[in-house]
């Protein structure tokens, strides 16, 4: 009994219950440890378990194994039979048609030690030394940050933290980061006015830039339902154009993932402002039509007459 009890008290507080002399001992768990225990349908389960392919750049890591130990307790509760007419049947393998479906996951099997040194710096708020070449530097340097959070972007693995070194909040990638060490013997404080929704750009990615642009895109008719039917950043306005078209204006900081995503567009899409966007854009292309020399026209057939 004594071992059942340690068992439940790695996941719970237990209290003893005053009993009469020569009475069974009675242990229940702590008023303030009920909150912690979370009741589920089926339904709502299903819900989380849909996200599941969401950590699939994890894996391998030790933070990826405890979620995917609880979606495989969500998957058991999702998976019992229903009740009333569907009584003693499954949902017919929902768990396998209702899925967020990544866009492109990153395999960091070889990063998975500096995933939970990361982790782990995140959630006790650890100072983390590491190897780190950025993209402005040939070679790579050793760093100390205070990492503020840990975010999934477009399914890759960024950290927003303090740059001891250079005294800035910066954002740093998984992908560039080597030989981690969590310290143990140390802790940072939080900033107070630190929230990570400061440092999201919407579609455009986490990367901060003190100055802003207006940026101003004109679609066609054929890119404007879309368009219109997502929010791609928290600044956008929309206006209608000639020909069915839509003008969206918003206000960015840094540019770069926005060069990405009007080439994803191609034809459909043209920049009005501002002159810097316009220039890289222009240039990306120029970049990519260098790669395809226009064809030479085949050389004309000559028919000689006989004789």
């Amino acid at each position: 009994m004594r071992r059942y009890l340690k068992e439940i008290e790695r996941e719970s507080e237990l209290e003893s219950v005053p009993t009469r002399g020569g009475a069974a001992l009675l242990w229940r768990l702590r008023s303030n440890e009920m909150p912690r225990k979370v009741e589920l349908r089926r339904t709502q389960a299903y819900a989380l378990v849909a996200a599941r392919r969401l950590f699939e750049p994890l894996r391998g890591s030790a933070l990826f194994d405890e979620i995917d130990h609880a979606v495989k307790k969500l998957l058991a509760l999702a998976q019992r039979p229903g009740r009333g007419p569907n009584a003693g049947l499954a949902d017919a393998r929902l768990e396998e048609r209702f899925l967020y479906l990544p866009h492109a996951p990153k395999n960091y099997a070889e990063r998975t030690e500096e995933l939970d040194d990361l982790f782990q710096a995140v959630s006790d708020l650890r100072p983390l030394s590491l190897s780190y070449k950025s993209a402005a530097r040939s070679a790579e340097e050793r760093i100390t940050i205070h990492p503020y959070a840990l975010v999934l972007h477009r399914d890759s693995i960024y950290c927003v933290g303090y740059h001891l070194g250079r005294q800035e909040i910066r954002t740093f990638v998984l992908d560039r980061m080597r030989d981690t060490e969590c310290a143990v013997s140390e802790r940072f404080d939080l900033p107070a006015d630190f929230h990570i929704d400061h440092y999201f750009q919407g579609e455009f990615g986490i990367w901060r830039d003190p100055n802003q642009h207006k940026v101003v895109i004109e679609f066609d008719a054929q890119a404007a339902e879309y368009i219109r039917a997502r929010r791609v950043h928290s600044s956008q306005r929309l206006a209608t154009v000639a020909g069915g078209g839509v003008r969206l204006t918003m206000t960015i900081g840094n540019l770069t993932q926005v060069v990405s995503w009007i080439l994803e567009w191609g034809a459909r899409a043209k920049v009005l402002e501002p002159p810097e966007l316009i220039s890289r854009v222009r240039a990306e292309l120029t970049g990519a039509l260098a790669l395809y020399p226009a064809e030479k026209p085949p050389k004309p057939v000559v028919k000689k007459r006989p004789g």
